[in-house]
């Protein structure tokens, strides 16, 4: 929850050690909007901060690069992050800040693949996350599909695997059988399988035993919705039972 984030934030100190663009957005945070020191941590800072803190600079890179009031963004972000009410001013501006940083969204994406770059699922939890906020006005924009599109390029996605992800998020005519990643020449007992394993593999409840922040659980919720979902469009369309 953001607000055991800003307990775990004790000073500019935590964004030194870290270094880079979010260790600077971290240490502006610490030292403008830190309200709770209790459990201040020195030294480089949790995953949980670091997943979030990449978020929000992203969705705010987002926000400036297609105009879009920031407090739409702020509000779908609320909707991944638990924040209590009497943290929202606090996290639309540490949003501003991150709209103000000199730092291109390209720095920060850069940074927050080499942090998870052992790990392409939480990368592409950084992805589905972008795509609920871009979508909060009720459509992703072409702007902002090319800016996820460029992200997801950063992030060492191919075009086919953000397709896939795209197709999760984006109303059009889309592909079950690409949103599932299976090819369309599986009988229906592979296809059952693969659904399975598929499934399983999204699981929130994989998240949780990795030691994942909650918001990529919530993220991942909103994942295996689109991916059950898909899995009825092929069952139906197959007449499995």
């Amino acid at each position: 929850m953001i607000q055991s984030i800003w307990g775990k934030l004790g000073g500019a100190g935590i964004g030194l050690a870290f270094g880079g663009p979010i260790g600077a957005l971290l240490g502006g945070v610490a030292g403008h909007v830190l309200v709770d020191r209790e459990g201040a941590l020195f030294g480089k800072p949790p995953r949980d901060v670091v997943f979030t803190m990449g978020l929000v600079a992203l969705a705010a890179k987002m926000a400036k690069a297609d105009g879009v009031v920031v407090d739409v963004e702020v509000r779908a972000f609320e909707q991944i992050v638990e924040v209590p009410d009497s943290e929202h001013d606090k996290v639309e501006r540490l949003f501003n800040l991150a709209m103000q940083t000199s730092d291109g969204f390209e720095a920060y994406a850069r940074q927050i693949h080499e942090e998870f770059s052992e790990e392409p699922a939480l990368l592409e939890d950084v992805l589905d996350g972008l795509f609920h906020i871009a979508k909060a006005d009720e459509a992703v924009h072409e702007a902002e599909y090319v800016y996820l599109k460029d992200v997801a390029t950063i992030f060492a996605f191919s075009d086919v695997d953000f397709e896939r992800i795209a197709a999760r998020h984006v109303q059009r005519n889309d592909d079950p059988y690409l949103i599932l990643k299976a090819d369309r020449s599986m009988s229906d007992e592979e296809l059952k399988r693969h659904y399975r394993k598929l499934a399983a593999d999204n699981h929130p409840d994989r998240e949780i035993a990795r030691g994942l922040p909650p918001e990529a659980v919530k993220i991942a919720t909103e994942r295996l919705a689109a991916i059950n979902a898909a899995w009825e469009r092929v069952a139906a369309e197959r007449n499995i039972r």
